[in-house]
């Protein structure tokens, strides 16, 4: 299969609506209360854009946007659990896909205008020792640690291990390889503090 800008990734489910216990015991979720936690971001690549030199191979695990999934998702027609994924790497907006595991070296490698971002503990404004002071709503996340970085950051300075600050509401979280990243776009990045 070719196509011109658009991986093409292949799904067992959309949803992650179950998971396994220690003794191997299989539990339903009901996703309608987590919906955006549960849905599937990742999946291995049947087809490749031939459009872009994306260093992407068959096989491939590839990261992408949630919105690939989304009520009922970019479904390829006529394909079984077959999903469409934007790449767009001079409109970043517009690229679904996010990062890829090489199936090769099994080296993770971001796309077009996509980091990933360990989170880090920000100060907190408030500090006594006498006073518990207790936070009823959570503090949306503006730093992160760079874990992976597209070509586009290096533009900007900033490398593997630099803490860098971005506007609230500017990232998502993301599994990657198991682990939860923020996803940000190299172009949201409004500092950095090398260490």
């Amino acid at each position: 299969m070719k196509t011109y800008n658009l991986f093409i990734v292949k799904l067992d489910k959309t949803m992650n609506d179950t998971i396994k216990t220690d003794s191997g015991l299989e539990l339903y979720i009901d996703t309608r209360f987590d919906e955006f936690e549960n849905r599937v971001t990742e999946g291995p690549v049947i087809a490749i854009p031939f459009k872009y030199d994306t260093g992407v191979k068959e096989g491939d695990t590839l990261y992408f946007h949630h919105l690939v999934v989304m009520n009922e998702g970019q479904v390829l027609t006529g394909e079984d659990n077959t999903y469409m994924v934007r790449y767009d790497p001079e409109h970043i907006v517009n690229n679904q896909a996010i990062a890829y595991k090489c199936k090769d070296d099994g080296k993770i490698r971001c796309l077009a205008g996509w980091c990933l971002l360990e989170s880090v503990d920000e100060e907190k404004d408030l500090k006594s020792d006498i006073i518990e002071i207790v936070e009823l709503e959570e503090k949306l996340p503006t730093t992160g640690r760079v874990a992976y970085l597209c070509d586009e950051a290096e533009d900007i300075d900033v490398e593997i291990g630099d803490i860098v600050g971005f506007k609230e509401n500017r990232d998502y979280r993301i599994k990657v390889d198991g682990k939860e990243y923020y996803r940000v776009r190299a172009e949201d990045l409004d500092y950095v503090i090398k260490e």
